[in-house]
This record gives structure tokens, sequence and C-alpha cells, in this order.
């Protein structure tokens, strides 16, 4: 087995996503039925039919993307025969999507996962509040200089690697002084560009330890079943199988880095030669491309998509 699911995170989300997919296959339609029915929300229409801000928000966004990637996976079982137990080395998710990969393969139920992101995404919302908290994104920067620039700019506050994203592209998260702070640096430190990103609170540090709590009370009351296949684990870049250590995970995610680039380079050691992408936009199959260049990529989130993945399994 030579492939890797995973599953994107927070900022793929789009108006209208999953869509092409519910028109077209029962088995979607199913999905976002059934996650509609555990929220007692109508997140479908909201994810198709907008508006944009409120599907933005992270306690929708989360589920919703969810949604897509479980959508998507479900299409490829009825469709194309895919059996993660059979065909996949690993399953991966970035963020959010460790709990799409995880109900993927089997450890969450569709419904449980669900919950989960929107206590997840409520918690991360409330533990920081709004404007005292910022990330920021440093192009051109590896995981060592950006850890540099964060310890430089802390000066008492938080400021912290969120996401080493890979390709030259680290994320930092904390105290919104302290991020500017960062940025201001980044300039004379040969960072090519110094961003701040547009979210709602400071994901992936310190500062999000009350949702970190939240998070180990609602995990304990949820079944979680050893995955089908391993998931490789955002906070230790290395493959897990047992639910305690997923619980654990799950737990350390909430304020640890997400160690993306690690756990792709991974995957590409332990003999990985192609990454598909299920859910919506084309982030980690680009962020793909550039970590592991000989690997091939493959985005499955449309009607279109499904296809080709056919095509190119057949």
């Amino acid at each position: 087995m030579t492939t890797a699911f995973i599953f994107p995170g927070q900022g793929s989300q789009a108006v209208g996503m999953g869509k092409s997919l519910a028109d077209a296959f029962p088995a979607a339609k199913a999905v976002f039925d059934e996650i509609d029915h555990a929220l007692s929300q109508k997140l479908s229409a909201l994810m198709w039919d907008g508006p944009a801000d409120e599907l933005t928000l992270t306690a929708n966004a989360q589920p919703a993307l969810m949604a897509v990637s479980l959508a998507a996976i479900r299409v490829l079982e009825a469709e194309a025969g895919l059996s993660l137990a059979r065909d996949a080395a690993f399953v991966a998710g970035h963020s959010l999507g460790e709990y799409s990969a995880l109900a993927a393969a089997g450890s969450f139920s569709i419904a449980d996962a669900a919950r989960l992101l929107r206590v997840r995404g409520d918690a991360m919302q409330q533990a920081v509040p709004a404007g005292e908290g910022a990330m920021a994104a440093l192009l051109g920067a590896d995981l060592d200089l950006a850890s540099a620039i964060a310890g430089d700019a802390a000066q008492g506050q938080v400021c912290e690697v969120a996401n080493d994203n890979g390709g030259g592209q680290v994320v930092l998260s904390g105290a919104k002084a302290a991020i500017e702070r960062a940025i201001a640096l980044s300039a004379g430190r040969g960072v090519r560009r110094a961003m701040l990103l547009p979210v709602s609170a400071p994901f992936h540090c310190a500062l999000m330890a009350p949702a970190a709590q939240a998070m180990q009370a609602a995990l304990a009351d949820v079944a979680l079943a050893a995955p089908v296949v391993p998931v490789m684990a955002n906070v230790g870049a290395a493959p897990l199988s047992d639910p305690d250590a997923i619980r654990a995970s799950l737990v350390a995610q909430v304020t640890g880095t997400v160690r993306w680039r690690e756990c792709v380079v991974a995957m590409a050691q332990a003999g990985v030669a192609d990454f598909v992408e299920a859910g919506s936009g084309k982030v980690l199959a680009g962020l793909g491309k550039r970590i592991a260049p000989e690997a091939r990529t493959l985005s499955v989130g449309s009607a279109g998509d499904i296809e080709g993945f056919k095509t190119r399994n057949g």
C-alpha cells in the first residue's frame, strides 16, 4: 500500500462545497443528512447557499469541512470500491482534518465527529476574548527561523509556532501584540512575506488551554475505536492506532503545533507515493507537491473528481 488519504483543515471552506457530490451520489447525501441531524441544524444548507461569513465561523466551518471529506470518502467507497483498510497506508488530517481522518478510518461515527467538532469550534472561539489573539503566516521561512522569530517577539507573551505547513510556510499564533512584533521582526530576517491571517482566534498555542480542557471532557464521553489504518498524528508526526493515545493526541493538538510538513515527510519515507486529498479545496495537495515532490497528489472534492480517481486507480 503506497497511498495516504489526507483531509483538509480550516481555510478550505467555500460556499457550494460538497453540493455536486450530494446531487450526484446518494452516499454523499446520506452523510450530509446525518450531520444535519446530529447537529440539529441544516448545516448543508449553509454550506451550499451561504452566507459565507456564517460558514466561516469556526463552529460551522469545522463540521462542514468534515462533512465534505466524509462524503467524498463514502462516494469513493460506493462508486470506486475504495477500502481504506485495504488500500491506504495511512490517513492524516490538518488540524480539524484529523477528526475527518479518524471518522473515515472508523474511529469515530460521523455523528460523533460532527458533535465533537462543534464543541471544538465553540471552545476554540471562546478561549480568547475577541481581538486579543492573532495568527500570522511567514512565507519563505523554515521552522527554525520561524521559531527564533517567535521567541524574540514573545517578550513575556504567548507567541508560538502553530502550523509547520511545509513548502516555506510556517504559521505563528499568540497574543496579538506579540504576533505584530513577529511580523515586524520578519522583515529583517529574510522572510519573504509575513502577514496577519483573517482568523477569529489564535489556534494551536498555549492560549487555547481552556479549549483543550473542553475537548478532554468531550472526548472522554465519546466511543473511540482503533482506526482501520494508522493515523499520522499532527502533534507527534508519528502513526497512532491505540484509542487512548489518539484521545490524548487530540487533546494535545488544541494547543500544540500542527507538524504537517513532518507528517508528510514521514509518510513519504514510509513508502507513500500517492496522496489523495479528500474534501474541499486543494490546499494539502499543493503543500504535498512542495514537501514530497516525487509523490503524486490528487484532490477529490466534487462529482467530477470521482471519475478522475476511478480513471487513475482503474
